[in-house]
């Protein structure tokens, strides 16, 4: 019978030692899955990336200015209102002006990609129940020009009519949750797209809209440009006890986010002034 030959250079192992290569190629299979992670991971910020159509008013307020407290109740020459997104869904509407709330915005778009599912129950819910109610924008300077934005605005729910119930549209203007805080515009470029949008709304309503921001932001990114006080009434967000330091131009705010945690809805704001004074901005 001729004798079993193994090929040359090979010599005879024993059972447990025929385990050792194997053992070794699943350690370092194993050693592989483990730096895959860190080769190929997503960089942090892009996880954070909430999705286009998610923004909202005051969105970036924490993040950038924190909080700090809230101001005192019971001021009679302002005037409680709220300001809802999808992010509230359906909202109890009776129960906000059984609490006192008076004046409401809902979202009704952003850029020219989005609207607001909610918008009809929360534009005309805040309606029925006896609230002065307005339409605000957010606006994404990085997408389209102004005016563009402006007119898909106006063209889904942002108009306004003269019944004494209807607020001017709103420009909410704040940093970028999606990219570069001031969209990769320089100030000079933010200025004239702030200017595009707010020209072609009057345009297309007859009314100046309102502008929503904070004053760091504004600061940042318009280089705290003076040029709109004098037409735009402000709706300027900061979550402390006191307003603080407003943007340029503007000797006076007209509305006031002052918390994002407020009862029912969460997002809280002052009017400054009695409900009068609502009144006379709704009707121009």
């Amino acid at each position: 019978m001729p004798a079993h030959r193994y090929r040359s250079g090979t010599t005879r192992r024993s059972p447990s030692s025929k385990r050792l290569p194997a053992l070794g190629i699943l350690l370092a299979a194993f050693s592989l899955i483990l730096a895959v992670p860190a080769l190929y991971a997503v960089p942090a910020q892009a996880a954070d990336v909430p999705a286009r159509g998610s923004a909202h008013l005051g969105m970036g307020v924490v993040a950038h200015d924190g909080q700090g407290g809230t101001p005192a109740t019971g001021d009679a020459t302002q005037t409680e209102g709220v300001d809802v997104s999808s992010h509230q869904g359906n909202v109890a509407w009776a129960t906000l002006w059984g609490s006192g709330v008076k004046w409401a915005y809902a979202k009704a778009t952003e850029g020219t990609y989005y609207t607001n599912p909610y918008f009809a129950q929360q534009y005309n819910g805040s309606y029925d129940v006896g609230m002065i109610r307005g339409a605000y924008h957010f606006g994404t300077p990085d997408t389209t020009t102004g005016a563009t934005q402006a007119n898909y605005f106006v063209d889904h729910g942002g108009g306004w009519s003269k019944d004494g119930r209807t607020l001017p549209g709103v420009l909410d203007i704040e940093w970028n949750p999606y990219g570069a805080s001031c969209y990769g515009k320089t100030q000079s470029a933010m200025v004239s797209w702030i200017s595009s949008f707010l020209t072609q709304y009057k345009a297309r309503t007859g009314r100046d809209a309102v502008i929503y921001t904070a004053t760091t932001w504004w600061t940042e990114c318009t280089g705290n440009y003076a040029g709109f006080a004098a037409a735009n009434p402000l709706w300027v967000a900061r979550y402390a006890t006191a307003v603080g330091t407003l943007p340029a131009g503007w000797g006076f705010y007209t509305m006031w986010q002052y918390t994002s945690s407020g009862p029912t809805v969460g997002d809280h704001d002052k009017f400054n002034g009695a409900l009068d004074r609502v009144v006379a901005l709704a009707n121009g």
